[in-house]
């Protein structure tokens, strides 16, 4: 069985689109050799700036001959319907056989398509790769029609086994496969032949091209690390960084290099973002200090002065960008310490946000109104929390910022501070957009809780409001990720409140502002005479709530939670208390964990199942209360006793919200209700005794409902 290698030599390939590139190879050229039937063993790809490279191991060396028997026309068909049988077949008439069918005699054709050697079908199955690949964007060059994402060089493509290695016979607009490749760009540029990817990886490495990007990052990650340490220092960990630089080089050199000091006393965000922006540099701190006093470069070249020139080029550089960058917070700082960030916020009014929506400035005081109304629920000072939400998103307008956009509401924070804020003010500034993921941290200090809970419900209130909902895949506002955040930050801080007050209250603040409000919500008079009458929730869009409860949903099922138990306890009251849903519905979801759980649902079940048939049978309801007297069986007798005794103790514990105490209570009518049908028949001769049973049936219904609404449970 031979082994395929490929490469695709070009100009160096964006480092963001390596790893999809490398992806799309393997599935391109593997989908395509089992699809012509070569199948393999093993197949893998690697990345550098100048190469894509797939190597495939046991590889069949011809596809099997295939035979396939297809079905034509009836013997007796038209003519037409024989010919564009055979046109399709490619035989003659002769080639067929009659055979009977139930409707008479068929024409059937055995088509036999022989085996075809891998050399021929890989270069099939690569051109069509190369003429079709996914580059996000691709380009053409010289005279041909070719188009890749930078001009291609060079085709390496070879089948090898014990005898040797064979270059498949392929080309591409006038470039022929070959067995050559080449180095480094510098350091090793004259082209060599390999017989075998086992050859092609040795001589890559001798000619300074590390071939997989794994092992780049790792000698750049160790390399890096081990020259901080040596100086008591840390490089700041930047994952995604390593990843990009690990694609920008084929020989990773690290290098270290010294910060001005004019530069050490800007902010650590502020050196760390313009050194990854810019320069695609390393952070390294003092651990003691927590500065940011050097920096890390990988260079793509081995120099005689040890990256000297290197080192001094990136540090000429560095100094300028740096001292743009201290020109900004400097700037800011005396905004922010002699004029309170006054004129950032007035220039925010000429910030659009939406242009349904208004502008930035509008809708800081839109927050700032409700964080005031959410503080007490969080334990938050209201003037605290509104002063929190004024200033949050002032340094929008900061130089800063306005070059770094990545830093919002970090500079936020020291501006804050700077202007003399307390520091749970300056917090919020920078913990009000969290979280803004699953696996982001959940502010807890609760004026921070306050804004931020304020900030997404009007993001999210005033885009529904204008109708742009997410749609499908689609939420260009991200809308789902502010009702998550909504649900995590009540959850976290154990909030009790409803949805529907807050939510109103966002319409309410939008209504004077705003047009084209669905549902008619922009009607200030609407609205007024709605609060008058203590209506105002009535005007929230039912799809709004649903929308929390989809994204509750989700959430929940990722703390293990089944969906048909959320199901159960969104159809009880106080479904918009997201804290009382989640608690009754872990309770629920311990409770059907257990045996008496599962046996009670299964009695339950059976109840509901006879009440129902026979509910619809009769054509009335069996819910007037059933009478003792009419109790013929210990069994029957004994229900009663523990219908008795549970609906107390779980209407209790219910209202006291101990949801664990209301299944343990309804848990002890397990073994009477299946007495109860293990002994008696409900669907009696005796009318009265069959209807005071039905009643019996309903009262179970209802006392097991309490809780939750176990029709939902599914099994």
């Amino acid at each position: 069985m031979p082994d395929l290698l490929i490469e695709l030599f070009s100009e160096e390939i964006p480092a963001r689109m390596q790893a999809r590139a490398g992806a799309d190879l393997q599935k391109l050229v593997t989908d395509g050799l089992v699809d012509a039937g070569l199948t393999y063993a093993s197949a893998q790809a690697f990345t550098t700036p100048r190469r894509l490279a797939l190597t495939v191991a046991g590889l069949l060396a011809t596809s099997p001959t295939v035979t396939e028997e297809r079905k034509g026309p009836r013997t007796d068909a038209p003519e037409k319907a024989l010919a564009g049988f055979l046109r399709s077949t490619g035989l003659t008439k002769d080639q067929l056989e009659a055979r009977d069918d139930k409707k008479g005699q068929v024409w059937f054709a055995k088509i036999t398509k022989e085996g075809r050697p891998a050399a021929e079908i890989v270069a099939e199955v690569l051109e069509a790769t190369i003429r079709n690949f996914p580059w996000p964007k691709s380009m053409r060059w010289g005279a041909g029609s070719l188009r890749w994402v930078r001009p291609l060089h060079s085709i390496l493509c070879i089948l090898s086994d014990e005898a040797g290695a064979e270059v498949v016979p392929l080309d591409v607009d006038g470039m022929a496969a070959g067995n050559m490749t080449r180095g480094h760009r510098f350091l090793a540029p004259e082209p060599f032949a390999v017989t075998g990817f086992e050859d092609y990886a040795a001589k890559l490495k001798r000619a300074n091209v590390v071939l997989d990007p794994a092992e780049r990052a790792e000698t750049i990650w160790h390399d890096a690390t081990n020259m901080a340490f040596a100086q008591g220092l840390e490089v700041v960990e930047d994952r995604g960084l390593l990843a990009e630089v690990s694609g920008l080089v084929e020989w990773p050199v690290v290098l270290m290099g010294d910060i001005a000091n004019d530069f050490l006393g800007l902010p650590p965000e502020v050196l760390k973002t313009s050194m990854k922006e810019h320069q695609k540099f390393f952070s390294v701190r003092n651990p003691r200090t927590t500065r940011i006093e050097k920096f890390v470069t990988v260079a793509n070249m081995v120099t005689a002065d040890d990256g000297a020139t290197i080192l001094a080029g990136n540090q000429k550089v560095l100094f300028a960008r740096l001292s743009d960058a201290k020109f900004f917070w400097e700037n800011d700082l005396r905004v922010a310490q002699k004029e309170q960030m006054a004129p950032w916020l007035e220039s925010l009014d000429n910030v659009t946000f939406h242009n349904k929506l208004g502008s930035q400035k509008a809708r800081i005081d839109r927050i700032a109104a409700l964080a005031k109304e959410i503080a007490p629920l969080v334990g938050a000072d209201p003037e605290a929390a509104e002063k929190a939400a004024q200033v949050a998103k002032a340094d929008l307008s900061s130089e800063m910022v306005y070059e770094f956009p990545e830093l919002q509401g970090i500079m936020g924070r020291y501006y804050a501070e700077a202007a003399g804020l307390s520091a749970e003010i300056a917090a919020a500034a920078e913990e009000h957009y969290s979280p803004l993921g699953p696996s982001d941290d959940v502010p807890t200090a609760p004026i921070s809780v306050a804004v931020a809970l304020a900030d997404k419900l009007d993001t999210l209130t005033g885009f529904w409001a204008i109708d742009e909902k997410p749609t499908g895949s689609k939420d260009p506002f991200a809308l789902r990720r502010a009702a998550l955040g909504v649900i995590r930050l009540l959850l976290s801080a154990e909030t009790r409140t409803t949805l529907k007050p807050l939510v109103s209250k966002v319409q309410e603040l939008l209504a004077p502002g705003v047009e084209h409000i669905a549902l008619g919500i922009g009607d200030q008079t609407l609205f007024e005479n709605a609060r008058r009458d203590g209506l105002a929730d009535s005007l929230v869009p039912s799809d709004v709530l649903s929308f929390f409860h989809d994204r509750l949903k989700v959430h929940l099922r990722d703390e293990g939670i089944r969906h048909d138990v959320i199901d159960a306890c969104l159809a009880m009251p106080g479904n918009d208390d997201l804290v009382l849903l989640v608690k009754r519905a872990e309770a629920l979801a311990d409770f059907l964990k257990s045996e008496d759980g599962e046996n009670l649902l299964q009695g339950f079940k059976r109840a509901n199942n006879i009440l129902t048939q026979a509910e619809e049978a009769d054509g009335v309801s069996y819910e007037y209360g059933p009478d003792r007297k009419f109790a013929e069986t210990d069994e029957e007798k004994a229900l009663f006793d523990a219908l008795d005794s549970a609906e107390g103790a779980i209407s209790s514990a219910i209202e006291a919200e101990d949801f664990a105490s209301a299944m343990a209570s309804m848990a002890s009518l397990r073994a009477p209700i299946d007495a109860f049908f293990d002994a008696v028949q409900v669907n009696t001769e005796n009318n009265i005794v069959r209807r005071n049973r039905l009643n019996l049936l309903h009262r179970i219904r209802e006392t097991c409902l309490k809780a939750a609404d176990l029709t939902r449970i599914e099994g």
